[in-house]
């Protein structure tokens, strides 16, 4: 599978720009690049508890009570403590978003699995305060100072 960074023009694969936070091959939505160290710990540190938030597509319809338990929190397979997730809400019968300020392995999808459900798509929407403009699929930006 292509590597995000085949998009990017030789002179950012040159200044050594990491992303912040990845995205699984299956999902799509806002992933930031940075050479800036500093910029990268702020949003990735867990200790910021940067809000990200997702819209998901499941297989099953959504009920109101997977909105209730990924409200309260679940468990997840092999990690410590309990997983909740705020500003869960239906958006569509097999549609959702919500907001994590985590950040494991597979976080949203293991989450709706714990609830029973399964994510067909998932779509980053949104990183802090950052909201993924309209763009193709592969398309990229720069950022702007006040961004």
């Amino acid at each position: 599978h292509q590597s995000v960074f085949s998009l990017l023009p030789e002179i950012m694969i040159q200044r050594g720009v990491q992303a912040i936070g990845r995205l699984d091959q299956d999902t799509t939505g806002l992933l930031l690049l940075t050479d800036d160290g500093k910029y990268l710990q702020a949003l990735t540190h867990p200790r910021k508890h940067v809000p990200k938030v997702y819209h998901v597509t499941t297989i099953d319809p959504v009920t109101p009570e997977q909105i209730e338990m990924l409200s309260q929190g679940v468990s997840l397979h092999q990690e410590k403590g309990v997983f909740a997730a705020t500003d869960v809400a239906i958006l569509e019968t097999h549609q959702l978003t919500m907001t994590i300020h985590q950040g494991v392995y597979h976080q949203v999808k293991r989450m709706i699995a714990a609830v029973g459900n399964k994510v067909e798509a998932l779509y980053r929407h949104q990183v802090g305060q950052l909201v993924l403009p309209e763009l193709e699929d592969g398309e990229w930006v720069y950022l702007s100072e006040q961004q």
